[in-house]
This record gives C-alpha cells, structure tokens and sequence, in this order.
C-alpha cells in the first residue's frame, strides 16, 4: 500500500520566487477554496522576473521532454466552468529535454508586459494573471505549478468631471430634486451631494442612499446579471417637509470596491449605481438610479 502512494507523489519539488520578492507590495487574494492568500502587486507595463527551483525528490531523476514558464492573462466564466479565455500569453523556454538529478535553478524576465485590465474576483466572473511552470513529461503526466499575482492600474484625475442634478417626482404628490458633487469617484473617495423637497404630499418614512454594483457577462441572450446592495446610507428618518434640504456625505473607503469595468475583452462589465430610495408610511417604495464611474487613483506613500 505504500509503495502505491508513493506513486502518486510529485517527482520533484517546484517553487517560483520574484527577483524583487522581498521589497515588493503583497496584497490579499481570495482563492477559489475561500482562502484568502498574500500576493505580490503588479501594474501594467513593469519587468516580471525572477528564479524557478526544480528538486527532485530523495535522489530521483525527472525525464522531461522541455520546461517552460508561461505568463497567463485569463478570464473565466463562473457558467462556463472549464472554459478560460487567455487575453494575454507569453511564454519562455527555460530547457531543452533532458534530465534533471539535482536541484536546478532557472532565472526568467517577462520585460514591461502589458497587463491592461485589473485582477477581479465577482460572482460570475474572475479576471486573473497567473505564472504557470510545466516540466513537460508526455505519458507520464506533465508537472504543473502556478503562482499567482495581482494587478492594479491606476486612472488620472478626470479633467471633466460633472455633478449629477436630476429631479424625480410622482405627479401633484412629490418632487424632489437631488445633486452630487460630482459624477466619477476615487476608490476611496467621498459622496457629497443635497437633496431639496419641493413638493411633499405623501407621509415619507424614511430614505437611504444605496451604492450598488452590477456585474453583467456573457453576450446576447447568455447574458447573466447580478446586482449587490454593497452600502446602504440612512438619510432621513422622518417625515420631511416643503422646502427642506438634507445633506448626502458617503464615505466610499470603508466598502470593498473595483473600479468600473466596461466591457473587459467583451467578456464582462462592472458597473456601479446610486440608487435613492424613499419608503413611505404605506411602505411603497420609491426610488430613483443613477450610474457613477469608479477609478483606482494613485496611492500616495
């Protein structure tokens, strides 16, 4: 019985580290097991280098038809498990086959690869760029490994960036006006805005401003849309009257936010809304929606 489970066990050990592993940002990643892993940070255009480690197992040898290092970019629909969409794939033969009997060591350089979209990870969709080792062995099973990275970009400032004003009413019973400072926000930015009562003939209970993300992927009529509720801001408690204005003041920072995603390789979009919503005493809801832009802006150190 053991001498079959030792021939389940990998040949050789595989390890891949980053030539400026010690010095770079580690930022969190949610597996696919809901573990959450530490990972090094990369933005578009940077040098991806480093070594990768192959040791054979307690004196055994590796035949191997090859062993290369691949840098993938891969979209994966949750609906579609299996089917992975590589937006980027570059690759580096590290050696001609052979064999291997002792510990070998091969140092590899993706230089200012292009990384245009962001790691996500959203209900039906993740985005994610991944190192993948194969010491390639035919008919006896090729050896793979993959390391995992994140990657950020971030956006300028918008030059025109626009407040939102928009009026929403029930005829001869409410109207109301409201107005946000602006219509595109930083990740950890802050919502400021007004709302004025003009007309109040109807007995409002209460209102909330909601931030909300929708997730869309797929095309046509495979198209699959998820919408979250990630805040929720109580506003007013009470009934208002003619006249009166409440203040809006959202701080984005405390919730998990992406920045907007517009249709990534036609694969998926993220989208996000503020959404107003007033309940009155009959507990009929009103509500009205407005889409924002989400930017990632540079972290100042």
């Amino acid at each position: 019985m053991n001498y079959l489970l030792g021939a389940f066990k990998p040949a050789c050990n595989v390890s891949i580290t980053f030539s400026d592993g010690k010095s770079r940002k580690q930022v969190p990643l949610k597996r696919e097991n809901g573990q959450t892993v530490m990972v090094p940070l990369f933005h578009s255009q940077e040098n991806i280098s480093g070594k990768i480690s192959i040791e054979p197992i307690q004196g055994k040898k590796v035949d191997h038809n090859g062993v290369k290092v691949e840098l993938l970019g891969q979209i994966e629909i949750y609906f579609e498990r299996g089917n992975f969409y590589d937006f980027t794939s570059l690759v580096r033969e590290l050696d001609v086959p052979g064999e291997i009997y002792e510990r070998k060591t091969y140092p590899f350089e993706f230089s200012t690869v292009e990384m245009p979209y962001e790691t996500y990870n959203g209900v039906n969709v993740r985005l994610r760029y991944v190192l993948k080792v194969t010491i390639n062995r035919g008919y006896a099973g090729s050896i793979v490994e993959y390391q995992d990275l994140v990657v950020r970009n971030y956006s300028p400032p918008p030059s025109i960036n626009n407040s939102i004003k928009m009026e929403v009413g029930i005829e001869d019973c409410l109207h109301i006006e409201f107005e946000y400072n602006k219509s595109k926000y930083h990740l950890k930015d802050v919502i400021i805005g007004k709302i004025y009562f003009l007309l109040v003939r109807i007995k409002i209970k209460n209102m909330d401003l909601e931030v909300r993300r929708r997730e869309s992927t797929g095309s046509g009529t495979n198209t699959h849309v998820e919408t979250e509720t990630l805040a929720k801001f109580e506003l007013m408690d009470g009934a208002p009257v003619r006249g009166e204005s409440i203040p809006i003041r959202l701080f984005l920072s405390p919730y998990e936010l992406t920045p907007t995603h517009r249709n990534i390789n036609n694969k998926f979009s993220v989208k996000y809304y503020l959404n107003l919503v007033l309940v009155d005493e009959e507990d009929r809801r009103y509500f009205k929606q407005q889409e924002i832009t989400i930017y990632r802006l540079q972290e100042t150190s």
